[in-house]
C-alpha cells in the first residue's frame, strides 16, 4: 500500500536557518527562472545525491496539491457562468434519464453517480478541447468513461442530436427505439465511435490508438499530425491490468498526442478505491515512473486564498495524513463536520479557517468540479510535448446527489431518488423546474434562442461539430488488390507441394504486400513470434515500425533476413503482449471509420493466446465493427508438438462461434485458405461489411493438393464433399474432418475400405459455425413462414448413413451442427488438458487419430445393425486400441 505523502518534521531540524536558506533559494529560482528550470536543478541535485550515496530512493509523488499554481493558470476563454448552467442542466437530464427508467422498470439499472462526478470534466472537454471531424480534419478521438454514458446522451439531447423519445427510452432498446447502456458502436453505429467497456479496455485501446495515429502519419497513409486522443477513465478502473499494461509504451514512443483524464472520485463500486491510502498519490507514482507527464487537479478555486495564506504548508501536512477513506467521509458531510474533523485536528489549520462560516467550508470544492482548474490542466496537457499526459483530478462520487449518494458507499448502485432528494438536487443547481416537473422527472431543454443553447452550439461549431460521431465507411476505398492467382497461385495449384497452412498464409500476405498499389494498405501485426511463423522475411521486405528508426547495427546485419527497424516500417512487431497487438489490430481494423483510410490488418498469433487470452478485446473489436483477419497459428490441440497444456488450443473456435460478426474457419488445405481469404477481402473491402475473419492455420507440413473444380461454394459455406466411394457404391458411413484432422479422416476412410470393406464418403468441414448459423437461420425462416427450405448441412448430410465428425477442437465445436443431422452422429474432439508429446501420440491420446475415427465408424454401423458386433471387437484389437485407457477429458 502506498503511504500518504509526509513532509519532513520541522521540529527535528538541527539547523532550521540553513534549511530556510535552501528553500528560499529554490523559491527564488522558480520565481525568476521558471518551474522547468527549478525542476531541472532538483533532478541534477537528486542524481548527485544518489551517486554520493546520500540516498537511494525518494518520494515518487509530489505534495497533495494542484500541479498548476494560480499564478500560472491561464485566463478562462469562455463564459464559465453559462457553462456551469449548461452543466447543471445536463446533470439533471442525465439523472432524470436513469431515475425515470428505473421508476418504470426497476431492473433496468444505469449509473447516476459516475457522470455526476465527471460532468465538469466532460464539459471542459466538449466546450474547449474535443475537436470533431470536418473541413478535411478527421477529428480527435475520445474514449468516454462507460458509466458516464447518460451524461453524453443528455448533452446530445440539448444539441438536438437525440430527441426526448430517445432519452426516455434509455436502456430500452428492445422493442423499438432506445439508447444502449454504454458506448456501443454496433448498437448506435452513427453515434458511438469507440467502446470502452469492459473496464480496462479503454485505457489500453487509447494508447495504441494514439500510437497507430503516428504509424499512419509515418507511412503517409493519413494526416494525423494535429489530432489528439483523449481518454476519461475512473480511478478504480486503473486497477485493471489492461489499464496500466501499456503505459511505458506511450512514454517510450513520446505519444504527446495522448491525454488521460482519471476521474479520482476515490470510490469504486463497493467502497473506497484505497480506503487506507491515497489513490491519487499512488497513480502519480505509477504514471511518473512509467514516464508520463502528470498534472494534478485536486482543489477548486475556493482553496486558493487558503493556500496563499498557508505560508507554513500546514494544509499539505493535513492532506498528507488524511487517507481516502476519511476523504470519502468528509465529502459526505457538511461544513460543520469538516471543520471539526479535518481543520480543527490541527491548531494551525483551524486558524486558517477561523474566519470562514460552515457554509463557506462546505463550499470548498474539489478540483474536478472547478472549470478554471480543469481548463488549465487540459490546456497544459495539450501544449506539453514529448510525453503523454495524465490529469489526475479529484472529484466527489455522486456530486450533487446529497444524502442520496454524494461520496457515499452506495453511490454507484443508486438508481432511484425520492422526491425530497430530487428537489434538493434542483435547488442546489438552481434549475428552473417546478416541484411538479421535478416529481414527474421531466427533461429540461432551454429554448433554442436562449443564451445557454446559443453558447453550447457555438462552442461545438468552433470545434468542428458534434461528438461522439461515427463514420460508417471511408470516403475512398483501398486500391484494387491483385488477383488470387497472383498472390495465392502457389496454393491454388499446389500439385502436392509440401508446406504448412501457416506458411501458406504468410506467403499470401507477402504476396498482397508486394503489390505496389494495394500492398501499403496491408497492416501485418505479430506479438513477437514473427520467426516462429516464418514472417522474418518481412523484416527486410517492409521493416518493423519504430518511430525513432534503428539507432544500432543489428547483430544479424550481414544476413539476408536481418532485423530492420524503420520509421516508416510496415510490420507492427508488438513484443510479448497479445493485448497490445490486439489493440493495434483493432485500431487498424476500424481505421476506415476513425481515420478515413481503408486498411487490411492481419494479426497472426499463437491460436491459444488469441480468443482465450484476449477474448474480451475481440468482443470489443466486434462491437467497434472491426474489419480484418485474425490468424490463429500453430492451431489445434494436437498439431503443436511438445508444447503442452498452456500452448495447445482446443477451444478458440467455440469462443469464436459466440461472436456474431466473426466468420471463423478451420481450413486443412492451402487452397481452402486461399479461397476463404479472397472471400473475406471481398466481403470486408468490396461489400463494406462490418465483420472480421478468424482463420486457424497449422504448423504441420504436408503435401498440399490443388483446388478441385467446383468446390469454392462449399468451402465458403463450411462443408463440401472431398471424396466418395468409387463407382456406384453408396457410402455406408460419412466422415467429416476439419483442419489438420481431415487428413486423419482421409486415412481412416482408407482403413475402412481396405481392411473392413466399408465404403466411406469424406467431407471437409471448413467451418462448423458457418454451417450452424445458416442452418439455424433456415430453421427460423421455415418456422416463421411455413416454408420447407433445406440448409446446406442438411442437404449434404441427408440420408441415413451414420456421420462421424472429428476435429482438433473440443467436441462442442462440431456439435454445433448436430441438431441438423438426422442420421446417427458421432463426434470426436480434443476435450481435456493438453500434453507434451508428438503429433501421433497426441492424436492417439485424444482419440482423434485415424484408428479411433475408423473404430467410431464401425461402432456407428454396429449400432445401426449393418455390421456385426464381432467386427467391432476385432477392430479394437486390429487398430491397437486399449479399452482400459482413460478418457482424455477425465481428471
Amino acid at each position: 500500500m502506498t503511504r500518504p505523502f509526509q513532509l519532513p518534521a520541522r521540529q527535528n531540524d538541527p539547523d532550521p536557518v540553513e534549511t530556510a536558506e535552501w528553500l528560499d533559494a529554490l523559491q527564488s529560482l522558480s520565481a525568476v527562472a521558471g518551474r522547468d528550470r527549478a525542476k531541472f536543478i532538483l533532478e541534477q541535485v537528486w542524481e548527485q545525491a544518489r551517486q554520493l550515496g546520500v540516498t537511494t530512493s525518494g518520494l515518487p509523488y509530489s505534495a497533495y496539491r494542484n500541479t498548476i499554481p494560480l499564478v500560472q493558470q491561464p485566463p478562462y476563454p469562455g463564459d464559465p457562468a453559462l457553462e456551469e448552467r449548461i452543466t447543471s442542466i445536463i446533470r439533471w437530464n442525465a439523472l432524470a434519464m436513469v431515475v425515470r427508467a428505473n421508476r418504470a422498470y426497476g431492473e433496468l439499472g444505469g449509473h447516476i453517480a459516475s457522470y455526476a462526478s465527471a460532468a465538469e470534466i466532460f464539459e471542459v472537454g466538449f466546450n474547449h478541447f474535443f475537436r470533431a471531424a470536418g473541413n478535411g480534419f478527421a477529428g480527435d478521438l475520445v474514449y468516454f468513461q462507460p458509466h458516464s454514458a447518460p451524461g453524453v446522451y443528455a448533452r446530445a439531447f440539448l444539441e438536438g442530436r437525440l430527441g426526448e423519445e430517445d432519452i426516455a427510452n434509455y436502456r430500452q432498446e428492445v422493442p423499438g427505439k432506445g439508447l444502449c447502456s454504454y458506448p456501443h458502436p454496433w448498437l448506435m453505429d452513427t453515434f458511438w465511435q469507440l467502446p470502452t467497456g469492459s473496464m480496462g479496455i479503454g485505457p489500453m485501446s487509447a494508447i495504441y490508438q494514439a500510437r497507430f495515429m503516428r504509424y499512419l502519419q509515418a507511412r503517409a497513409l493519413a494526416d494525423t499530425q494535429d489530432r489528439h486522443v483523449w481518454g476519461v477513465f475512473g480511478d478504480g478502473e486503473m486497477d485493471e491490468p489492461e489499464s496500466i499494461g501499456a503505459l511505458t509504451l506511450a512514454a517510450r514512443e513520446g505519444l504527446d498526442n495522448l491525454t488521460f483524464i482519471v476521474n479520482c472520485n476515490l470510490q469504486r463500486l463497493d467502497g473506497p478505491v484505497r480506503g487506507n491510502g491515497q489513490i491519487i498519490q499512488e497513480l502519480e507514482a505509477l504514471f511518473t515512473g512509467a514516464g508520463w507527464n502528470v498534472i494534478k487537479v485536486l482543489w477548486g478555486s475556493e482553496w486558493d486564498d487558503l493556500f496563499a495564506r498557508d505560508t507554513d504548508n500546514v494544509l499539505l501536512r493535513r492532506f498528507a495524513e488524511t487517507v481516502d477513506g476519511e476523504y470519502q467521509t468528509l465529502g459526505s458531510k457538511d461544513g460543520d463536520y469538516n471543520r471539526h474533523r479535518f481543520f480543527d485536528a490541527d491548531p494551525a489549520t483551524a486558524a486558517l479557517v477561523a474566519g470562514m462560516s460552515d457554509a463557506q467550508i462546505h463550499a470548498l470544492k474539489r478540483g474536478g468540479h472547478d472549470l478554471y482548474k480543469l481548463h488549465a490542466a487540459f490546456a497544459a496537457a495539450k501544449a506539453h510535448k514529448g510525453q503523454p499526459t495524465v490529469i489526475l483530478t479529484k472529484t466527489k462520487k455522486g456530486y450533487g446527489m446529497g444524502g442520496a449518494g454524494e461520496s457515499r458507499m452506495i453511490a454507484h448502485q443508486a438508481k432511484k431518488l425520492d422526491v425530497a432528494a430530487l428537489l434538493a438536487f434542483r435547488d442546489r443547481f438552481e434549475l428552473p423546474l417546478s416541484d411538479a416537473a421535478v416529481e414527474a422527472l421531466e427533461f429540461y431543454r432551454p429554448d433554442e434562442s436562449s443564451a445557454e443553447m446559443r453558447y453550447l452550439k457555438a462552442r461545438r461549431a468552433a470545434l468542428g461539430g458534434y461528438l461522439p460521431a461515427r463514420a460508417a465507411s471511408a470516403r475512398t476505398s483501398a486500391p484494387a488488390r491483385p488477383a488470387p492467382d497472383v498472390y495465392a497461385g502457389f496454393a491454388l495449384c499446389a500439385d502436392g507441394k509440401v508446406m504448412s497452412t501457416t506458411m501458406a498464409a504468410v506467403r499470401m500476405m507477402s504476396g498482397l504486400i508486394r503489390d505496389k498499389a494495394f500492398g501499403p494498405r496491408v497492416v501485418p501485426i505479430v506479438a513477437d513470434e514473427a520467426r516462429t511463423f516464418g514472417m522474418d522475411n518481412l523484416f527486410r521486405q517492409v521493416g518493423i515500425y519504430a518511430p525513432r528508426g534503428q539507432l544500432y547495427e543489428p547483430e544479424d546485419a550481414g544476413s539476408m533476413l536481418y532485423y530492420r527497424e524503420a520509421q516508416d516500417g510496415q510490420l507492427l512487431e508488438e513484443g510479448i503482449t497479445e493485448a497490445g497487438a490486439m489493440s493495434s489490430w483493432t485500431a487498424a481494423a476500424t481505421a476506415y471509420s476513425a481515420h478515413d483510410v481503408e486498411l487490411l490488418p492481419i494479426y497472426i498469433f499463437y491460436s491459444m493466446f488469441g480468443f482465450q487470452r484476449v477474448g474480451d478485446q475481440i468482443w470489443a473489436a466486434a462491437d467497434q465493427r472491426a474489419r480484418g483477419f485474425l490468424l490463429g497459428a500453430t492451431a489445434g490441440r494436437t498439431t503443436l508438438s511438445g508444447e503442452g497444456l498452456q500452448h495447445q488450443d482446443g477451444s478458440s473456435h467455440l469462443i469464436a462461434a459466440t461472436v456474431p460478426n466473426c466468420r471463423a474457419y478451420d481450413p486443412c488445405f492451402a487452397y481452402e485458405l486461399a479461397v476463404i481469404m479472397e472471400y473475406g477481402m471481398m466481403r470486408m473491402l468490396d461489400e463494406k461489411r462490418d465483420e472480421f475473419f478468424y482463420l486457424t492455420v497449422m504448423n504441420e507440413n504436408y503435401a498440399q493438393p490443388s483446388l478441385p473444380q467446383g468446390v469454392e461454394d462449399g468451402i465458403l459455406r463450411g462443408l463440401y464433399q472431398l471424396s466418395r466411394p468409387g463407382g456406384d457404391i453408396a457410402a455406408q458411413v460419412r466422415l467429416i474432418g476439419a483442419g489438420t484432422i481431415l487428413r486423419e479422416v482421409q486415412a481412416a476412410a482408407g482403413i475402412l475400405a481396405q481392411d473392413y470393406g466399408i465404403a466411406a464418403e469424406v467431407l471437409s468441414a471448413t467451418s462448423f459455425s458457418e454451417l450452424a448459423r445458416e442452418a439455424a437461420l433456415t430453421d427460423r425462416q421455415n418456422r416463421l413462414t411455413g416454408q420447407s427450405e433445406t440448409s446446406h448441412v442438411e442437404t449434404l448430410l441427408a440420408g441415413p448413413a451414420p456421420v462421424i465428425a472429428a476435429s482438433d477442437y473440443v467436441r462442442a465445436v462440431p456439435a454445433q451442427i448436430a441438431p441438423y443431422v438426422r442420421a446417427r452422429m458421432t463426434i470426436l474432439g480434443t476435450d481435456g488438458f493438453g500434453r507434451s508429446a508428438s503429433r501421433v501420440a497426441l492424436r492417439r491420446f485424444f482419440e482423434v487419430d485415424r484408428q479411433h475415427i475408423a473404430l467410431a465408424a464401425i461402432d456407428a454401423l454396429v449400432r445401426e445393425g449393418t455390421v456385426g458386433r464381432e467386427v467391432l471387437a476385432q477392430a479394437v484389437v486390429d487398430l491397437g486400441i486399449d479399452p482400459a485407457d482413460s478418457a482424455p477429458w477425465q481428471v
